[in-house]
């Protein structure tokens, strides 16, 4: 019996002498990684795909309509962008500096929504080119040293800079404790929590980012003192993300440098697989958009990709992206504006890259190309880097959070929700229901397939092991609890804890088995023996969720289809006579089975939920909404919440008992 199960087992109170596994290792993988592998094929194929559309961009008219589709889809993965308001722009403090000086700098991407920045302005006549620095996951953001070595060294080239902080970074915390400090030492969680409500909305973290990116382009295009022509952007690791995304969108960035971000889908997921919630479009590997496309969208505008030997972002891949620009800058006549550079050492701007960045921007944004020599740069203490008077904006009056804006989002939709249920038949809803969830009907699913696994003998009962294959490609373990004069009902138990949730003596299982009934209980994909043991206290098994997200699926929709089958199963084995089958779930699974119970309503004669979720719209404005993203669902929403289906299944047939 695998170590984990067996853990497992003495935590649910079973007999860890019974072995009640009931997966074998199959072609050399382990059922731990059956569900991940599995959307790695289906990232693969798709990205084959994507790859053969590639190949036939052979003219500009070609490549102009490619760039167009990729990006009117980037556009509407991210959920669309706010309305411009005013910037409501404050230089709040100087530092003169040798050969530059130091603005601080605040504004306003939304009203009542702050960005903090430094603003390094060289010497010399206005106006100056302007270089935007998106800064990587670093506590300090633009404080952070390599982000200061930027700004300095572009000044000192005769380039302006506006280092600025993503949220949940530098002085723009989303989540601060009672006495006015960030809850999260580090920086990613905050931008995972982030995607939460922004997941159940129909955004996106990175929306948020990038638009706080193209506002601090509005920033800097208003000032005289900067010119609106020569835009540059750049920033390294997730800065890198968020220098692709903006170079992809926004067409005023006359020149960018990405650095160590850039490499292939196919690479970072035969590697380190998916990264923080801004790095994850909804769908964008199975609609074809590729780390590559970020470059090609942009073309012919000058481009270099920074990359370093040691990256964990897979310079293989880093190569292949740059080949694959090369090509479409040269059909385009431009092959002289697309460029790499790879420096020995891991992952950050080393001194090469930094040499390499500079001169590129310097190329294209002032005209010269000569070396430069960023050497003799004192950066600067965090402290007096400071815009705010007391070091967070959340601390400044009426100050709106990402929570608050993806709420006030919530409350619009919320009564366009209530609008269209009112006014629209159940029928057709549900059916809306089934699409934006992922779901397929029951008639396209076929009948899974049964594989007998073994028997385990208690006292008066005994559990036949088995196996159900679907066409989903992962096997879905479970047990059969056979009590000796079994009822014509049967029972499937569905637990967050997989197939041993409950199944303690005396448990709720049990009793369900001395009641006469017959229970199943199986693990969803993903959960039990094909779970991978990665579960995060705050995101739980986010690798597999956001590997599903880029191929547009939600695990919620995945479960779902999974109970559809387990249920098909149950309701049919061993009698000619469907029997009637009673659907209880526990925890996580509540939420995949108020989908099967309201798609399918003829499929169970009962439904009974415990201790699960019962709306989504709360979520969205709790700072830290531990473990609801993997049963969140893109855009949900803008279309139903989880008391819509509850109101369509029926309270005679629903029960639900969150009280225990």
């Amino acid at each position: 019996m695998h170590l984990a199960l067996v853990l497992a087992a003495v935590l649910c109170g079973a007999d860890p002498a019974e072995d009640l596994t009931c997966l074998k290792p199959a072609d050399g993988l382990a059922p731990a990684a059956m569900f991940y592998s599995d959307l790695q094929r289906q990232a693969y194929a798709a990205l084959d795909r994507r790859q053969e559309t590639y190949e036939k961009l052979k003219t500009s008219e070609d490549i102009a309509a490619y760039q167009q589709r990729l990006r009117s889809f980037m556009v509407e993965q991210l959920g669309g962008f706010p309305e411009r308001t005013p910037l409501n722009p404050q230089v709040v403090g100087t530092i003169e500096a040798e050969g530059y000086r130091i603005e601080k700098v605040i504004f306003e991407s939304q009203p009542q929504h702050h960005v903090t920045a430094n603003l390094y302005l060289p010497d010399g006549q206005p106006p100056h080119p302007v270089v935007l620095v998106s800064s990587g996951h670093s506590r300090t953001a633009k404080a952070a040293e390599y982000n200061q070595r930027l700004g300095i060294a572009l000044a000192r080239h005769g380039m302006a800079a506006l280092c600025y902080d993503p949220i949940g970074q530098g002085e723009r915390s989303q989540i601060l404790t009672d006495d006015g400090q960030p809850r999260f030492s580090g920086t990613t969680q905050e931008h995972f929590l982030v995607g939460v409500g922004s997941i159940l909305v129909g955004t996106n973290t990175a929306r948020y980012r990038v638009w706080d990116a193209m506002r601090a382009i509005d920033y800097v295009a208003s000032r005289p003192d900067l010119d609106a022509a020569r835009i540059g952007f750049t920033g390294c690791s997730g800065g890198g993300t968020l220098t692709s995304y903006v170079m992809a969108l926004d067409e005023r960035v006359a020149c960018a440098a990405p650095a160590c971000y850039l490499t292939t889908f196919r690479r970072l997921i035969e590697t380190i697989g998916p990264q923080d919630a801004e790095q994850n479009i909804f769908g964008q590997v199975a609609f074809g958009l590729d780390q590559p496309d970020y470059v090609l969208l942009r073309a012919p505008r000058p481009t270099i990709i920074s990359a370093t030997t040691g990256d964990f972002f897979d310079i293989q891949g880093s190569w292949d992206n740059f080949r694959q620009a090369k090509r479409v800058y040269t059909r385009l006549g431009f092959p002289e504006r697309v460029d790499l550079v790879e420096a020995e050492g891991d992952h950050g701007v080393q001194r090469a890259n930094l040499v390499a960045i500079i001169r590129w921007l310097r190329r294209w944004l002032v005209g010269r190309d000569d070396a430069v020599t960023p050497t003799g740069i004192v950066t600067r203490s965090e402290e007096e880097l400071r815009c705010t008077e007391r070091g967070q904006v959340l601390r400044l009056p009426g100050e709106r959070s990402v929570f608050d804006l993806n709420a006030a989002l919530e409350k619009q939709l919320a009564e366009q929700r209530r609008k269209l249920w009112d006014s629209t038949p159940q029928a057709e809803m549900l059916e809306r229901v089934r699409q934006t969830a992922g779901v397929r009907p029951l008639d396209q699913l076929p009948e899974p397939r049964m594989e007998e696994a073994g028997r385990v003998d208690r006292a008066d009962y005994h559990i036949d092991k088995f196996v159900l294959h679907t066409d989903s490609g992962v096997p879905l373990p479970g047990l059969t609890y056979h009590p000796q004069e079994p009822q014509d009902e049967a029972y499937l138990y569905l637990h967050q804890d997989g197939k041993l949730g409950d199944s303690e003596p005396n448990g709720a299982i049990e009793k369900l088995v001395r009641e006469g009934y017959v229970v199943v209980a199986i693990d969803l994909r993903g959960m039990g023996e094909t779970g991978s043991g990665r579960n995060d206290a705050l995101l739980g098994e986010w690798k597999s969720f956001y590997l599903a997200y880029l191929l547009g699926q939600s695990m919620v929709g995945l479960h779902t289809e999974d109970i559809l089958a387990a249920g098909r199963f149950v309701a049919n084995y061993q009698t000619k006579t469907p029997r009637k089958v009673h659907l209880v779930a526990v925890g996580q699974p509540t939420v995949a089975v108020l989908h099967a119970a309201a798609l399918a309503p003829e499929q169970f004669a009962s439904v009974t939920l415990k201790r699960g979720l019962e709306a989504w719209a709360p979520v969205v404005e709790q700072p830290v909404p531990a473990g609801v993203l993997p049963i969140t669902v893109h855009g949900a929403l803008r279309i139903y919440d989880l008391p819509d289906l509850a109101r369509a299944i029926g309270p005679e047939k629903l029960t639900i008992e969150n009280g225990e």
